[in-house]
């Protein structure tokens, strides 16, 4: 079976702005083309607020548990980013599609690229493979893209920590548990 990694890299891009929310326009900038969006066109602060807009929208097709409010959800999303999808060869490396249409702002880029991520992502993998970190006080955003589909934190060392508490409250130290005894 062949997954699209379009829909991975778009939703693992919106996880991580998510978690840590760009603090400038420089910030999202780069973490877009770090995370290797093309940026055609000079980005403005409306594309900040724009992506801070689409974070809180994309947020509650991720905390929406019931799978039918979830695509009604995701649906409402790929309506309001609707483009044609183009096939380019913008930067001379090969003819690829896009999921949007030629000259989008970086915030009308980045919605589109997410819609159509997730829905990639959800679709393709599973409705229940983008959810919030399970360990108690952490609750950031993870897209599960293991092969088994049973990721519950956004971490290995959330899950850790997860594992030691849990542990912990199974096996009372001896030392109170004597103390107990005694009285």
């Amino acid at each position: 079976m062949h997954i699209n990694p379009y829909g991975a890299d778009a939703v693992l891009l919106m996880a991580d702005l998510v978690n840590v929310p760009p603090a400038s326009l420089d910030d999202l900038v780069k973490r877009c083309a770090d995370a290797g969006l093309v940026i055609d066109r000079s980005p403005g602060e409306a594309d900040l607020v724009a992506t801070l807009n689409l974070s809180e929208q994309w947020c509650e097709i991720v905390d929406t548990r019931d799978e039918r409010a979830r695509v009604a959800l995701l649906n409402d999303l790929l309506a309001t980013s609707a483009a044609h999808p183009r096939v380019t060869d913008h930067d001379g490396t090969g003819w690829h599609l896009h999921y949007r249409d030629a000259d989008l702002p970086l915030g009308g880029v980045l919605r589109a690229l997410v819609a159509v991520g997730t829905a990639l992502h959800l679709t393709g993998r599973g409705m229940s493979r983008l959810a919030r970190c399970a360990r108690d006080g952490c609750g950031l955003v993870y897209a599960d893209v293991s092969r088994s589909g049973r990721q519950r934190y956004c971490s290995p060392r959330c899950a850790n920590r997860d594992a030691v508490r849990r542990h912990r409250a199974r096996h009372v130290p001896s030392s109170t548990a004597s103390t107990a005894h005694r009285r």
